[in-house]
């Protein structure tokens, strides 16, 4: 099934929610609840759904159990992903200690460094491994997912190694817009840019006011 990143992006919010509703013991939610919970529009929603398969039930809505199921198999989070983690600095670190991974199914198993204070230690149960070992380390455990958490002037040589080690995805947090094969999944999260447009819409407001 080829699903566009929007979409994708939708159908993450719904089964976060749909956790969320289920903790709370709920059995069933229309669209029209889930649109006033996520802020998309109830057709919207329908129309996300309904791309895969007949999934509501017409005057009750979604079961929450089996909507949650079938949307986490859509986006693979019944099963377990190996992940590898290259950076561990502060945000390196921070990514490392965050327990969301772990409980969406993505494990970093294999963490990398070139800084000689910090190889060879254990940081959240993981050692720290020399960069220079990335590839054939990756490329004997068959992961497919990396992140890479490095400074600007690594991260382009970062990600040929990840590439050449046989990953598949990557989600770049380096200030820097990598540049790799049209088949290799890319994401660029640039925190300091996200912030920049905030002071940008912040300020702008200031001078219309």
């Amino acid at each position: 099934m080829k699903l566009s990143n929007v979409i994708i992006s939708r159908l993450s919010i719904y089964v976060r929610l749909l956790s969320e509703l289920e903790e709370r013991r709920k059995e069933t939610v229309s669209s029209a609840e889930l649109a006033e919970l996520t802020g998309f529009g109830d057709a919207q929603i329908r129309k996300d759904l309904n791309l895969l398969g007949q999934l509501g039930i017409s005057g009750t809505g979604y079961d929450v159990k089996h909507l949650q199921k079938v949307l986490s198999r859509v986006l693979g989070l019944d099963r377990q992903w190996k992940v590898a983690l290259v950076g561990v600095g502060n945000l390196g670190s921070a990514l490392l200690a965050y327990p969301g991974f772990k409980q969406q199914g993505f494990n970093i198993i294999a963490v990398f460094d070139n800084d000689l204070r910090k190889i060879g230690k254990n940081w959240e149960g993981i050692v720290v491994q020399d960069v220079g070992e990335l590839v054939n380390a990756v490329r004997s455990a068959k992961i497919r997912i990396g992140i890479i958490a490095v400074p600007a002037s690594e991260a382009q040589r970062v990600a040929a190694s990840l590439l050449k080690a046989g990953v598949e995805c990557i989600l770049n947090f380096a200030p820097l817009r990598i540049k790799l094969p049209k088949e290799i999944n890319l994401r660029n999260v640039d925190l300091t840019m996200e912030l920049e447009n905030f002071s940008c819409f912040l300020t702008n407001k200031s001078r219309r006011e």
